[in-house]
């Protein structure tokens, strides 16, 4: 799956920069610059679509993962916390 979103990444940005080598031409000839400039900023999308396909998940989404990662670290915790609360309640003398 990781080789074939790379693949994927690669050739979107070769796509990209094909798209914007075309953008860039169209806006140095000034007659064709409202064109150019709408193709350009899709080349722009392009790129970091590509660069988000190469790069690992935990780059390129860092709140979802980091979500992840604390929303189990949390439910760990709670469980030792529950552990340790029926320990002290065993250990603990009954007070009336």
């Amino acid at each position: 799956m990781r080789l074939l979103r790379g693949l994927a990444g690669v050739l979107l940005w070769v796509l990209a920069l094909l798209l914007a080598l075309v953008a860039i031409i169209l806006c140095v000839t000034v007659i064709l610059l409202p064109l150019g400039l709408p193709l350009l900023g899709y080349a722009r999308r392009a790129f970091t679509l590509s660069l988000r396909l190469m790069l690992p998940r935990a780059v390129s989404h860092p709140v979802e993962t980091a979500d992840k990662a604390i929303a189990k670290r949390g439910h760990k915790a709670r469980k030792q916390a529950g552990k340790k609360v029926k320990r002290v309640r065993k250990k603990a003398p009954l007070v009336s």
